[in-house]
């Protein structure tokens, strides 16, 4: 539970109260009643908590000491700025940054999102029967549901603009057992298709309640693809500009495959049909997110109108290889702040 504190120091900052919650202390708003921790990871702690100028709940997710690693600073940035545009039924919604003491010294983020009651990595987990951008990083623990099953996307920290001018993307992106195989190759390129690998390893996991490719290592990972999908026909390989990685696939001993309705005896003949379009090893010929969300499995479901362009074009201007220092990016990250707080706009604290 949260557990009031006293500020650090004895020094209490306007507008602000604190409270520590799995030994790591919050330094909130004080519009913010806090209830409990309710996730932890390496960005920090998540807990519940009630607007009580609006009676909601929300989720306040700390970010500790967001400018110790320049890459984790960078993507927080990113975080924030996507979510900034972003506005989707089925993406976390951001409703708040909480505004720094002091520009030139904060060290600690607070974000406040929409509370969810569970992720989807928690019900796999469960007995509970299951009935029928870029993201970059798709996993069961990075879609959040409600008891009513809605589900929204979070998490936003490694996704890119899929037509950013001439930026190198890096490979390492998405944890290993939902990574497609063009960043497990280490493929110079690569587009919307690592998205819709990842959602297929998930659609996998709700049919058989269990990861379908759980990797110890990057080569055990791709072992595990090659011995479900089956060795590969040359002209599927062509993909591979990395002529390392090509050769390593080539001198795996021959796989006949496994068919997924082996493997998900139970499932519906239609589901089987979309796993084995998303889960294609070449890119180019895996399904695409509109045909996936058009196919007979999944039609029902589809509004096209659900999904609407977006009203204005969405500039990160922030990438891990770009020569930004710390400064910079406190003043970008500020930035952001300022637009949840319009009030504080001609000050610099």
């Amino acid at each position: 539970m949260a557990t009031p504190v006293d500020p650090p120091n004895g020094v209490r900052n306007q507008g602000k109260h604190y409270f520590s919650m799995w030994q790591t202390l919050f330094e909130i708003d004080t519009k913010y009643v806090p209830i409990k921790p309710i996730g932890r990871g390496a960005y920090g702690v998540v807990c519940s908590s009630v607007n009580r100028e609006t009676n909601e709940r929300v989720a306040i997710k700390k970010i500790h000491n967001v400018f110790q690693n320049r890459i984790d600073a960078l993507r927080t940035l990113r975080e924030l700025k996507l979510l900034r545009h972003l506005r989707h039924d089925n993406v976390i919604a951001l409703k708040d940054v909480m505004m720094a003491n002091h520009k030139k010294t904060f060290k600690d983020v607070y974000l406040v999102y929409e509370l969810m009651d569970t992720d989807l990595h928690q019900i796999i987990k469960s007995s509970q029967v299951l009935t029928n951008i870029l993201h970059r990083d798709l996993k069961p623990g990075n879609l959040l549901v409600n008891a009513n099953c809605d589900l929204k996307i979070c998490d936003f920290g490694l996704a890119r603009m899929s037509n950013t001018k001439g930026q190198f993307m890096t490979e390492y992106v998405v944890t290993r057992w939902y990574r497609a195989p063009e960043l497990l190759l280490c493929c110079d390129n690569y587009g919307t298709s690592i998205d819709v690998w990842s959602v297929g390893c998930i659609f996998a996991e709700l049919l058989g309640r269990k990861p379908i490719f759980p990797g110890t290592e990057c080569l055990n990972q791709i072992k595990l693809i090659i011995n479900i999908l089956g060795s590969q026909k040359e002209e599927d390989l062509e993909f591979i500009d990395n002529p390392k990685a090509k050769r390593y696939i080539e001198s795996l001993p021959y796989s006949p495959g496994i068919s997924f309705s082996r493997l998900y005896p139970n499932a519906n003949v239609l589901a089987i049909d979309l796993l084995q379009k998303m889960l294609v090893l070449d890119p180019s010929k895996r399904i695409s997110v509109v045909e996936a969300l058009q196919h007979p499995y999944m039609a029902p479901l589809y509004d096209p109108n659900a999904n609407p362009p977006a009203q204005v074009p969405i500039d990160l201007d922030v990438d891990e290889d770009e020569d930004l220092g710390a400064e910079m990016i406190r003043e970008l990250m500020w930035e952001e702040m300022v637009h949840y707080h319009p009030e504080t706009v001609n000050s610099e604290l």
